[in-house]
């Protein structure tokens, strides 16, 4: 299998919105309002300063995406990527999407001067999940994500 990665485009918007919205329900059990999530999805594709989509494909099917953004460290004197938005079609599963995916951004942020390290974070009940990112290489760390939600219903 032959897999290729790529920048999405703003053509692939309606794809990357499906596949959020099953990674959400997957995941979580949450079903998101879909044209919320289209419009928040459009509005990274539009404008790479909030994001860049990864699109994995295999012989012209798309199989996977993922997302980063970016957090400036003051600490660090560097961007922290932040890894988001990871769905893989079942059918793909577990076999090494996410790792070609992973290596992939790990060349680009190190041919970079301004990238000091790659972040996730992950239910706490998704063991797999945590081991296979062990296996690659990450470590946890010792913080924990608290977070206020200020839009009434999530909307804007």
């Amino acid at each position: 299998m032959e897999l290729k990665i790529r920048e999405g485009a703003l053509s692939d918007a309606p794809l990357v919105a499906d596949f959020n919205l099953r990674l959400a329900e997957e995941s979580e059990g949450l079903r998101l309002d879909e044209a919320l999530v289209q419009a928040g999805v459009a509005a990274v594709l539009k404008d790479p300063a909030k994001g860049l989509y990864y699109i994995a494909e295999v012989e012209g099917e798309v199989v996977g995406q993922l997302m980063i953004t970016y957090e400036w460290s003051d600490w660090r004197n560097g961007n922290i990527w932040w890894i988001q938005s990871v769905f893989v079609k079942p059918e793909f599963r577990r076999a090494g999407v996410f790792r070609t995916f992973y290596n992939h951004l790990q060349t680009l942020a190190r041919a970079r001067k301004d990238v000091c390290s790659l972040r996730l974070y992950v239910h706490a009940e998704n063991t797999r999940a945590s081991q296979s990112y062990e296996r690659l290489g990450m470590t946890r760390t010792h913080y924990e994500i608290y977070e206020l939600d200020v839009r009434k219903n999530g909307e804007r």
